[in-house]
């Protein structure tokens, strides 16, 4: 006589959150000014405004911006807030960093906003693979979202989770 298999993971109260299935669309791109400085080490004020003017902002409509500047020039603060002044108009979300850092402020946002009711008390996987750049920060500030409220916490595939957390 043969056992019937029974798919204990599909039985079970175990909930998947998927950080890809968050991910919002847009363009993520890296704004480098080291072209508007003068042998891309010195920002000469009025012309950097000049190049700050004349550019067409409307060309990021949509998209998530990190400004950087990748030359050891010293740039005022006041540089990057005058081209966001400009871009804000267009972009999503507008940062200084890198293409990773614009990643993480993306996430941070949509964790910080996502409404966790549903995950009360019940065992919870985190996903752990992605096609998308979901960076490893996430992971880390979405596991202390749920800790308060979550019955358990694994990370990974329900077939080869990792225990991370189960409440007392």
């Amino acid at each position: 006589m043969e056992e019937e298999i029974i798919n204990r993971v599909a039985n079970s109260q175990l909930v998947t959150v998927d950080l890809e299935d968050y991910y919002p669309k847009g363009n993520r791109m890296l704004f480098d000014i080291k072209d508007w400085l003068l042998e891309g080490l010195v920002l000469r004020e009025k012309d950097f405004r000049e190049q700050v003017s004349q550019h067409d902002w409307s060309q990021y409509q949509d998209n998530y911006m990190a400004l950087t500047c990748s030359t050891d020039a010293i740039i005022p603060a006041w540089a990057f807030m005058l081209i966001s002044i400009h871009l804000q108009p267009f972009a999503k979300k507008i940062i200084i960093g890198d293409l990773e850092s614009l990643e993480t402020s993306i996430y941070q946002d949509i964790i910080n906003n996502l409404d966790v009711s549903a995950f009360q008390d019940k065992p919870l996987i985190i996903k752990g693979c992605s096609k998308k750049p979901v960076p490893q920060n996430a992971y880390i500030m979405l596991s202390n979202k749920l800790k308060p409220i979550a019955k358990s916490i694994m990370y990974g595939e329900a077939c080869s989770s990792v225990p991370l957390y189960k409440k007392k």
